[in-house]
């Protein structure tokens, strides 16, 4: 019989990902909310997240075992029979992302990289200019914009969901996702241990592609 312990589930990358893009889009939320000159923070609060959410797909094909896409992102199949245990109540267990839970991460890093794209060229003819508006028609600023403001919404709605099923597994399945995010660690047995990714590797590639950005928004 193995012995099940905590056992390595996240790196140190995933995990400083995961907290500073929530501190992020709590400052995007609030600098919104307040307006005037605190969309100057909005701003380069965008052009972080817009480096982390770079860094993040990088990190999806070279990171550790859980932090790439190969591991979370399942075929149809896969969901479908996860979601009927799911409601079954029998679900199985997973060491990363659940088949559901790593389409709803997806969900959210598509719909934020939506987000940070289209507000480098929107344009509120108040106060804010993206920093690419400039290169492009009015319409085109001005069908960026919509599209920014819309995606706000369906971005809020994916945040909320993550959290409301974050609260299902914690009351209901008496699961605590929150706490291996802090620690990179779960309860298992060593066959299902987890490789960590290279630190420096995601140094390097989170400063390449904050230089990236940098570039890309003084263009």
């Amino acid at each position: 019989m193995r012995q099940h312990h905590r056992v390595r589930t996240w790196d140190l990358p995933v995990r400083a990902f995961h907290w500073l893009l929530v501190l992020l889009v709590l400052l995007q939320i609030t600098t919104a909310s307040i307006g005037g000159n605190a969309m100057e923070w909005h701003a380069r609060g965008g052009y972080v997240i817009l480096a982390l959410l770079l860094f993040r797909v990088l990190w999806g094909f070279v990171g550790g075992t859980h932090a790439r896409f190969a591991d979370f992102l399942r075929g149809p199949r896969a969901v479908i029979g996860y979601a009927r245990a799911l409601f079954a109540g029998s679900p199985a267990p997973h060491r990363g992302h659940n088949p559901l839970g790593g389409w709803s991460v997806m969900a959210m890093v598509v719909s934020l990289l939506l987000q940070a794209s289209t507000g480098l060229f929107a344009n509120d003819d108040v106060i804010l200019e993206g920093p690419l508006a400039k290169h492009v028609s009015e319409r085109t600023s001005a069908i960026a914009t919509k599209i920014h403001d819309v995606n706000a919404v369906v971005l809020l709605s994916l945040v909320c969901l993550h959290i409301a099923a974050i609260v299902y597994y914690l009351a209901a399945k008496k699961q605590n996702l929150i706490l291996p995010m802090i620690t990179g660690r779960k309860e298992g047995d060593e066959a299902s241990a987890a490789h960590y990714g290279n630190p420096w590797l995601a140094a390097c590639l989170a400063g390449a592609c904050a230089v990236a950005v940098w570039l890309l928004v003084r263009s």
